[in-house]
């Protein structure tokens, strides 16, 4: 699947077509894309707004439109846009626009001063999904951990902007946790925020590798309260096998990895690795490099690839959809449109109130 794409922009049914392609064929489904790798948070649980960066390092919308031909030359890919904070970009909607022609657009976000019209730009440039980064419930110690007072006002009011703001049934808005030893215990109420407001709930486990810091990994076990929480809890989507694994990601590692063979990641200048923690060693341009030649030296690292050392969701979503009840579990997120009452199917049972559940 290597001959170039079609000139006119793809039906979501080709895309969706072209992305089972794409898995039965082996190829990746999955891209991380850092627009950008600037930040106006300071949060404890990432460094990389501690690096310098300027906006002349970053692609241009015309080279974003290269490397999503580029990218579509074997298949439709699901790309997730984050960073840094992607919403510093005053000409993401070009971007996605850019994707969507051929790709499913995600978007990961902190959710700072988002207003309708911009949520709808993104909207009608074709973004796919929204997640936004709550990780408690409670405004002040979110804030604290972000670094920015206000980061939980702004980001509840980017959820429901978004929300509002949707044009398509199959757009989703969802809440993203990152768990950590502070919020591990509390995280009902982070699920259950997302519930009252009628949207998606995700989930992954920090990576010692963001900052260094081991005193934010969240102490195991905590595999099955998570599993608990997404039975009560429609609109939980995190898939059943990757919070299965959190329990061994904390101990010791998931080996296996299949960074360069399923995913990949590209870095604000188009540098392609195999993965977000591997940009140090790119093997080639999305712009630059033919797609074939990306792949074969993508594979060539996973091949020799034998680091356990994250289970970030872009990593165990993913392999997820290599294993029978990962597939089966994932296909109806995939391939089916979701409305907003996705989120309601299933409410919390009235026993288990917010914070008592056991686990």
């Amino acid at each position: 699947m290597s001959a170039t794409p079609s000139t006119r922009p793809l039906t979501t049914r080709e895309k969706k077509a072209r992305l089972v392609r794409a898995y039965v064929g082996r190829h990746p489904v999955w891209c991380a894309w850092q627009v950008t790798y600037r930040c106006n948070f300071r949060c404890r649980i990432c460094g990389y707004w501690r690096e310098p960066h300027s906006p002349a390092e970053e692609l241009s919308v015309g080279q974003f439109e290269r490397g999503a031909v580029n990218l579509a030359r074997h298949g439709s890919v699901i790309v997730n846009l984050a960073g840094g904070e992607p919403l510093l970009r005053r000409d993401l909607a070009g971007i996605v626009a850019a994707l969507a022609r051929w790709h499913f657009p995600l978007m990961t976000t902190n959710g700072w001063r988002v207003d309708r019209g911009r949520a709808r730009e993104l909207w009608d440039a074709g973004l796919w999904g929204a997640s936004v980064s709550i990780d408690y419930a409670d405004a002040r110690r979110h804030d604290d951990q972000r670094g920015r007072e206000g980061a939980f006002a702004e980001a509840l009011r980017a959820v429901e902007t978004f929300r509002d703001a949707r044009t398509a049934p199959h757009q989703r808005v969802n809440i993203m946790a990152v768990l950590t030893a502070g919020n591990q215990d509390d995280l009902e109420g982070v699920v259950a925020l997302a519930h009252r407001l009628g949207v998606n709930f995700m989930v992954q486990p920090y990576g010692v590798l963001k900052t260094g810091d081991a005193s934010h990994r969240p102490r195991p076990p905590v595999s099955e309260r998570l599993l608990d929480l997404r039975r009560r809890y429609g609109g939980f989507l995190s898939n059943p096998y990757f919070l299965s694994r959190f329990d061994a990601a904390l101990d010791g590692g998931v080996t296996g990895c299949r960074a360069g063979m399923a995913t990949f990641n590209i870095d604000q200048r188009g540098l392609v690795a195999k993965c977000v923690e591997d940009r140090a060693r790119p093997v080639g341009s999305i712009v630059e490099t033919p797609m074939n030649v990306l792949l074969e030296r993508l594979r060539a690292r996973w091949r020799t690839n034998t680091c356990r050392a994250c289970w970030y969701n872009c990593r165990g979503e993913v392999e997820a959809l290599y294993t029978p009840r990962g597939l089966a579990s994932a296909l109806p997120m995939l391939l089916a449109d979701s409305r907003a009452r996705q989120a309601r199917k299933r409410a919390p049972r009235v026993e288990d109130p917010p914070g008592q559940a056991g686990g």
